[in-house]
């Protein structure tokens, strides 16, 4: 699957080529995170690999990623102990992405643009797994939060407080997607002017 799938980029031996970053060493969470996601294999060059439908099967990904995994040690893909994150501080949570995360994916975790047409993706359909190996890996833009950086538990809560965002209500009125006081605020200028235009027409017609 490697040789037939990969290693046009990443080099027979995952050395890696003027085309793609060496695989020696990302370890299987890494593998997974990528594939699963339908990031790699990269169908065009760009500034960032976006996410689309898989290639693989959940099968056929865990087989590359043990192939990689042979290669050199590096991160695991995570168990469903790491996973478990039920019980995780919601609160501790919300403290932690918004210290960690927020600064690239916005604080209700919608995402947001970078630089040179790069961009944190939307996390409100990534996976608890996806949400864990991204931090675990540091994909693209994102840079590693290794458990000597966030332990398990930080990771959790993290999870927790993203999983806890997809549900919750917005008992204050519209969301508005969730976006910000620039969209708020955007939203009340326009509302306004329409009103201020929508008056002066009214104005105009009671004086006619």
């Amino acid at each position: 699957l490697f040789l037939e799938g990969c290693s046009s980029c990443h080099g027979i031996a995952a050395q890696g080529t003027d085309n793609g970053p060496t695989l020696i060493g990302v370890g299987a969470a890494a593998v997974h995170f990528q594939v699963a996601t339908g990031r790699m294999p990269l169908a065009n060059p760009g500034a960032q690999a976006p996410q689309k439908t898989r290639d693989y099967s959940e099968t056929e990904i865990a087989a590359m990623a043990s192939y990689i995994a042979s290669l050199a040690p590096g991160p695991a893909i995570p168990t469903a102990e790491d996973l478990d994150w039920a019980d995780a501080d919601t609160a501790e949570g919300g403290e932690l992405f918004r210290a960690n995360c927020s600064q690239c994916h916005q604080a209700a975790g919608r995402g947001g643009a970078l630089s040179e047409g790069k961009y944190a993706p939307n996390l409100m359909d990534a996976t608890p797994q996806e949400v864990y190996e991204a931090m675990l890996t540091g994909p693209q833009n994102m840079p590693v939060f290794a458990d000597s950086t966030l332990p398990t538990e930080d990771k959790q809560a993290i999870i927790n407080y993203i999983e806890t965002l997809k549900t919750s209500d917005d008992p204050g009125g519209w969301a508005l997607g969730r976006f910000g006081p620039v969209t708020e605020g955007l939203f009340m200028w326009i509302g306004g002017l329409l009103l201020v235009v929508a008056c002066a027409i009214w104005i105009g017609a009671k004086v006619r």
